[in-house]
């Protein structure tokens, strides 16, 4: 079964992309389809609460992070078994890179051959919506617009208007959602609070954007808009680590990743290929396990916001002690954003694993935006001199910000991470997926 596909983007941030694709999901699964749910961008948060109302996890599709040649293969992947893929935008339909614009909905809408759905925060217009939706469609004829959801409609008068100006536009109105408050999810620094903190008040909130998507939104019309992904092979952990992995007579090494609410932000093609390159992976949840798993011979710790729960990580001493101890071993560790935070000596002086001779704290400045890095010291993950695109987006700062072996520099920037010993410690995310050879590199350093 090939699934169809269809993307929900917007003018702008904030406009509802989040409440009417989250809930376009949940409420299609309650009637019994199976969709798969994506997110574009390195957005970590949305795709949380896509899982919760799929069923199924949510996944990212980031041409910058893995390269334009693998967004379908990726679609394919996540969308096996699944009747519609429903594809959440990021920010504007047309904003991706500041360089260049690479990465926007637009282009992995035109990636996958998927119309577009426009949701429109109507507040303060009527017939300008005619306007809005005219210059949308027509600036790239590339992206197919293929029909609009009404967002904060303020009466029945105003949805006769807005009708209308969409009418005008020639678009057709899937939806209209009234003004409501009480769909808000908590956001904080870094936007959303995640779906695995926000607990059983998250499975509230996606229950609610099914309701309200299913009372308001025409789900028949916008199943029939979806089309078929692009045909081809999809991607596989398998294939994409053949070439690196070598038959070993050895167990598996014991790979533990730290999850949990305090570190959230991964990516499910990771842990398949953790276990593709010969892992036995194992979660850790530094909230309630104490120690490592014994056999533990290597570690990945992901961002998440472990800032919000500093005092609950500082005061769990044996899982700090054994993670230092681990890391002196020599033992690869592969730490990103949070997972450098957690390395450190402290954390808003709360004490941490003192790996790395740094000390981290909050600060109230944003670090945001795609990189061009280069590796500037070898390390279990990449030799010294490869070239990957990573993403930052922090409110942290370290002290110092990189050891005498950084771990990237990329042009306009200052050294920035660590490599010490096995080690691979830093503020940049990167995409498993748009460089497989790092994690066979990791996963064999493990099993020496």
């Amino acid at each position: 079964m090939t699934a169809r596909a269809l993307v929900i983007a917007a003018p702008s941030s904030g406009s509802g992309k989040t409440t009417v694709a989250t809930g376009l999901i949940a409420a299609l699964r309650e009637r019994g389809t199976a969709v798969a749910p994506f997110k574009v961008g390195p957005d970590y948060i949305d795709p949380g609460y896509h899982t919760l109302a799929a069923g199924r996890v949510g996944r990212n599709l980031d041409p910058v992070l893995v390269g334009t040649e693998r967004i379908a293969p990726l679609a394919r992947h996540g969308a096996a078994g699944a009747e519609i893929a429903v594809v959440e935008g990021v920010m504007g339909l047309f904003d991706g890179r500041l360089a260049d614009g690479q990465g926007s909905t637009a282009q992995v809408a035109g990636l996958l051959g998927a119309p577009v759905v426009l949701v429109v925060d109507c507040r303060g217009q009527s017939r300008s919506l005619a306007a809005l939706l005219h210059g949308f469609r027509s600036f790239d004829p590339e992206v197919r617009l293929a029909g609009v959801v009404l967002n904060q409609v303020g009466s029945e008068r105003h949805e006769t208007v807005l009708r209308a100006a969409a009418e005008e536009a020639g678009l057709p109105v899937l939806g209209a959602l009234p003004r409501r408050d009480a769909l808000a999810v908590p956001s904080r620094h870094l936007g959303l609070v995640t779906a695995a903190e926000h607990g059983a008040a998250a499975v509230s909130a996606v229950a609610a954007m099914a309701e309200l998507v299913a009372a308001h939104v025409d789900l028949d019309a916008v199943v029939r808009l979806a089309e078929p992904l692009p045909p081809g092979p999809a991607w596989s952990a398998a294939d994409a680590v053949r070439a690196m992995v070598q038959v070993r007579e050895r167990p598996a090494p014991r790979t533990a990743v730290f999850g949990g609410p305090a570190f959230t932000f991964g990516y499910a093609e990771h842990v398949e290929l953790l276990a593709a390159a010969g892992a036995e992976v194992v979660v850790v949840d530094p909230l309630r396990d104490e120690t490592l798993p014994d056999g533990t011979a290597a570690l990945v710790l992901p961002g998440g916001f472990p800032e919000e729960h500093v005092a609950a990580l500082g005061a769990n001493e044996g899982l700090r002690a054994a993670v230092a101890a681990l890391a002196a071993s020599g033992a690869p560790l592969h730490a990103e954003c949070g997972g450098l935070l957690y390395l450190c000596e402290s954390l808003d002086d709360a004490p941490m694993c003192g790996v790395l001779p740094a000390r981290a704290a909050m600060t109230g400045r944003l670090t945001l935006g795609y990189r061009d890095a280069v590796a500037l010291t070898g390390s279990p993950l990449f030799p010294a001199g490869a070239r990957v695109a990573g993403h930052e987006f922090h409110h942290c700062a370290v002290t110092p910000a990189a050891g005498s072996a950084p771990a990237w520099g990329w042009r306009g920037g200052a050294p920035e991470g660590w490599v010490v010993g096995g080690v691979h410690a830093s503020f940049l995310h990167t995409h498993p997926a748009g460089d497989p050879d790092a994690v066979a590199r990791f996963v064999g350093a493990a099993a020496l």
